[in-house]
């Protein structure tokens, strides 16, 4: 992928932090936890039957200057320009989502991550991948590793990774991956899919999430969960669209368009859930 300057003053503000711009572990732990924290996944723009661009003018109008927030592409493409404009060595990668996928159902390579290899090492990158996304670097090797909110593995067999996250006290495989590098191009035909398919669960469906210092929020449809560090979870359904938008613009922190378009589109999953069992 042809390298992408950034504005890095911009970028820092969007993230509420200061950063030293140098290629360092450091420096790329504090911009992974900070950018999940400030910048959410979400799904408004499928969802209302907006363009998703993954090219970097898109991707800095709509989530540096919009402050909005968007999903894997948009977010690991974003973080990669951003990365390679400090100078880190960024490979980006493509994987086979397994979360909440049946053993036998086989899936395409629609997730984006990134490899980063840093102070002689390498390190996944990840900071979209909605409700349990990285927020920290994990080291490409075997062995469970900590980071600021739940306990990740990667497993190896052969030329294929696997990474999975402690949940609840178990093991959960979130996606599997190799080291055969993706170009853009890959993710456009994954990221047309999912803004358009009429069986994509993004063009059906809302979803968010937000990773914060002792909690991580999501939002499935009217399902809205808090999900402390310390193991507890508050749940509940939003009630109506006046809640959905406060929701939506405290806990996510996006800034939400007026209008009937994105209120009558709430109302319908609101109706939607209110029917499912």
């Amino acid at each position: 992928m042809a390298p992408t300057s950034i504005d890095l003053d911009a970028y820092a503000a969007r993230l509420g932090v200061r950063f030293e711009a140098k290629p360092t572990l450091e420096t790329l732990a504090a911009l992974q936890f900070a950018h999940v924290a400030a910048i959410p996944f979400e799904n408004l723009s499928p969802l209302l039957g907006e363009p998703v661009r993954l090219d970097p003018a898109s991707l800095t109008e709509k989530l540096v200057e919009g402050r909005r927030g968007g999903w894997c592409f948009e977010h690991n493409l974003l973080f990669a320009h951003v990365l390679r404009t400090i100078g880190f060595d960024v490979q980006t990668l493509a994987a086979r989502v397994r979360w909440n996928v049946a053993p036998d159902v086989q899936t395409p390579r629609s997730h984006c991550l990134l490899l980063v290899t840093v102070e002689g090492a390498q390190y996944i990158a990840d900071v979209g991948f909605g409700g349990l996304t990285l927020t920290s670097p994990l080291r490409l090797a075997e062995g469970e590793q900590e980071t600021p909110h739940e306990p990740h593995r990667l497993v190896r067999s052969g030329e294929m990774f696997a990474l999975e996250a402690k949940v609840a006290g178990e093991w959960q495989r979130l996606y599997v991956f190799d080291l055969v590098p993706a170009v853009q191009a890959d993710y456009e035909v994954s990221n047309w899919y999912l803004a358009h398919h009429p069986d994509s669960q993004f063009v059906k469906g809302l979803i968010a999430a937000r990773a914060d210092t002792d909690r991580r929020h999501a939002l499935r449809n009217a399902r809205y969960a808090v999900h402390h560090r310390d193991g507890r979870t508050e749940r509940r359904f939003i009630e109506d669209v006046a809640d959905f938008r406060a929701v939506l613009a405290d806990a996510f922190h996006i800034p939400l368009p007026e209008g009937t378009r994105l209120d009558s589109t709430l109302q319908r999953i609101l109706d939607d859930s209110r029917l499912s069992p």
